[in-house]
């Protein structure tokens, strides 16, 4: 059975300032993209986040693509 990762996405207005967090924890979703980005592995996350599951990553990564799947219009 497939879950959907993106169940783990939580937006709630108190908490971090409405942006999209990792299962109503304070750990943004761009706090993990960051992460990544500087280069650090899937296991350095979960040990510095003991919280944090591999799914959750995965479902950082999920939400990301999401977002920046868009057109972009120019004017001619």
């Amino acid at each position: 059975m497939k879950t959907n990762l993106l169940d783990r996405i939580t937006i709630e207005p108190g908490k971090c300032g409405g942006r999209p967090c990792i299962r109503g924890l304070r750990i943004r979703v761009s706090d993990i993209l960051s992460l990544l980005g500087s280069g650090a592995s899937y296991q350095e996350i979960l040990a510095d986040y003991p919280s944090l599951e591999e799914n959750d990553i995965l479902a950082a990564l999920e939400y990301a693509a999401i977002q920046t799947d868009h057109a972009i219009l120019i004017a001619a």
